[in-house]
């Protein structure tokens, strides 16, 4: 009950947030410029204006910068984002001849660091390195910290704009893209960034910019290693043996630096970058209860909050409630199951502990702590890895693994749903209204009636482009996998087997889908995985947005068509349940047969004698 009662817990206050948070990020996004609710207007306003006169954002006589069409969107879209790529690679590459860097760390190596530039600039936060041993303090907050805000206000930017076009009537245009990721910011990303940076501070997340602290162990350590030559050859005794020294080790270094601060933006805008190696497992990243729970929150909270924005921009929240529904619809069994699946252990464990031999044992209370930190147990461990898969954050306080086969299966099938269940910011809720496009196309089919969403039709363009923002991140998954498969390059970094295939599928279906964790055995540090890895982010960032915004200026430009007896109600139970189905399905047509050939057969060789 004490794991339920957490999960309970977290549930409702995530619920209970969604409104006012929604509420202040319409009010936001809808806002004139140096205009933003409970007064940040006044204390960031003339910011918001000297960055548009810095940029040359034109504004009109009622303050609102001038507006475009989907097509200058997209292009200032992505040549912002491929201008952050830039500068996050050159950083990593010049490193080592840049200040705020106390550790005198080297520059990150090429294919890492073209790796680790797309993965930020993507929301992904995919990363093949340990970040306190690779990159500097100036690294890490000039070009990863940075990064975490303008991938998430570039989300919520692109979901902006497709909600004005199903808003909109007859217009051409869909907003100004400089403006939105301006206003995202400024007035909803900084100021909670800098809340929940303080917070963290409380609980202990170190905030400094002190070389790494050296401390005496408490119990001194000694081994043994090979005595090499000059050449690196190991020196041999008389008899032939290797010639050994004893090593004596009496203190430890322990990484410091400005984490609070990105741990804060990183999950606030579902990006997941740890500053640490072990992420969210470090006891210097988050180290209490308390700090556990304030960022698994984090995690969902936006997402969820855009879909009380989404039904307020289009004037009826039904929908927002309606779309939070289907998201909460899959999430909560799904959450559930992946706690159920972890409580209750590993049979093959259990009974060897129970009866020293291989027989059936009870149900172990403690569940599979394997990988799992002692301080937040099994139950904060599986929500966190729930959420972190459902919402493209990608961070992890326990690693996913040493999760048994079925409790794996469930995070690595909600990033294949496409992240739409809550998914990145802006990007969960603009893949979702995908979704429902197809839902309503399939509605219209089923009832012989052109198909409609808010007044809109949905012709043969908006289902073109729908179809390639839920297609393509299951081609990059699948095609990357099967490659990864094929080749000695792509297998032999994993494990052997079901579990290694598990291993690979998850990499891709993170990649594929812009979120980010992994199954840690596998070694992705390599030219093949930093470059197959790299271009399917790549992949799934782009060719997703472009469409989204192609069906936002179309819909723009359409009349509303007046509700009759015949339109289908978009915000019912019955549209949520069809609309969870559609998403289901997809996820289950696609990736079941791949599940089938890692996880499922991993179980069954668990279970069977």
């Amino acid at each position: 009950m004490n794991g339920v009662l957490q999960l309970v817990i977290y549930l409702a206050v995530l619920v209970a947030l969604v409104k006012p948070l929604g509420w202040f990020m319409a009010r936001v996004l809808e806002g004139k410029a140096g205009e933003a609710p409970l007064g940040l207007g006044r204390a960031l306003g003339w910011l918001e204006r000297g960055v548009y006169a810095l940029c040359g954002v034109k504004t009109d006589a009622d303050r609102r910068p001038v507006e475009t069409g989907w097509k200058p969107y997209a292009a200032g879209i992505l040549i912002f984002n491929a201008i952050g790529f830039l500068a996050v690679y050159a950083l990593q590459r010049l490193q080592h001849t840049l200040p705020g860097n106390p550790a005198g760390l080297g520059a990150v190596e090429a294919r890492s660091a073209f790796n680790t530039a797309v993965s930020f600039a993507t929301n992904t936060n995919w990363q093949g390195y340990g970040g306190e041993t690779t990159m500097s303090y100036l690294t890490q907050m000039l070009g990863l910290g940075v990064q975490n805000f303008l991938s998430a206000a570039t989300g919520i930017a692109v979901l902006a704009a497709l909600i004005r076009g199903l808003a909109r009537r007859s217009s051409s245009t869909i907003g100004n893209c400089w403006a939105d990721l301006t206003r995202v910011t400024l007035y909803i990303l900084l100021p909670l960034s800098m809340l929940l940076a303080l917070a963290l501070v409380s609980q202990g997340v170190v905030q400094t910019f002190r070389e790494p602290a050296k401390v005496a162990l408490t119990v001194p350590l000694s081994y043994s290693e090979p005595v090499k030559n000059d050449a690196g050859d190991t020196l041999k005794n008389p008899d032939g043996s290797d010639q050994t020294r004893t090593v004596q080790v009496t203190e430890q270094t322990i990484a410091l630096g400005p984490a609070a601060s990105q741990i804060a933006i990183k999950q606030l805008g579902t990006n997941g970058g740890g500053f640490f190696n072990v992420n969210s497992a470090h006891p210097l990243e988050n180290p209490t209860a308390l700090s556990d729970f304030l960022q698994v929150l984090a995690i969902l909270l936006i997402p969820a909050a855009l879909c009380w924005t989404f039904g307020e921009m289009v004037r009826d929240r039904r929908q927002g409630w309606a779309v939070l529904a289907a998201m909460l619809a899959i999430f909560v069994p799904l959450l559930f199951a992946t706690y159920a699946l972890e409580a209750a252990g590993n049979p093959r464990i259990d009974a060897i502990v129970a009866h020293g031999d291989s027989a059936s044992a009870p149900d172990a209370p403690a569940g599979n702590l394997e990988g799992k930190e002692a301080r937040f147990g099994v139950a904060a461990s599986a929500r966190w890895a729930a959420a972190t898969t459902a919402a493209s954050n990608g961070s992890v306080n326990s690693m996913h693994d040493s999760y048994t086969p079925l409790g794996g299966l469930i995070p690595m099938w909600l990033m294949q749903l496409g992240e739409v269940v809550f998914g990145g910011v802006g990007s969960g809720l603009y893949g979702m209204l995908m979704f429902v496009i197809v839902a309503v196309f399939v509605a219209g089919l089923m009832v012989g009636r052109a198909p409609e969403y808010l007044g809109k039709k949905i012709e043969p363009f908006e289902m073109k482009m729908a179809a390639i923002a839920v297609l393509v991140p299951c081609a990059l998954v699948l095609v990357g996998t099967a490659v990864a498969v094929a080749i000695p390059e792509g297998y032999t970094t994993s494990n052997p087997g079901p579990h290694g295939f598990s291993q690979i599928l998850y990499a891709f279906s993170s990649a594929g889908n812009n979120n980010g964790s992994a199954f840690a055995g596998l070694t992705a540090n390599t030219p093949f995985y930093n470059i197959a890895l790299g271009l399917a982010m790549w992949f799934s960032r782009y060719w997703i947005i472009v469409p989204v915004l192609a069906v936002a200026g179309s819909l723009a430009a359409k009349r509303v068509t007046p509700t009759s007896s015949g339109t289908l109600p978009t915000h019912t139970p019955v549209f949520v349940v069809m609309l969870v189905a559609v998403v289901i399905i997809v996820g289950a047509l696609t990736f079941v047969p791949a599940l089938a050939l890692g996880p499922v057969v991993e179980h069954l060789q668990l279970v069977g004698k």
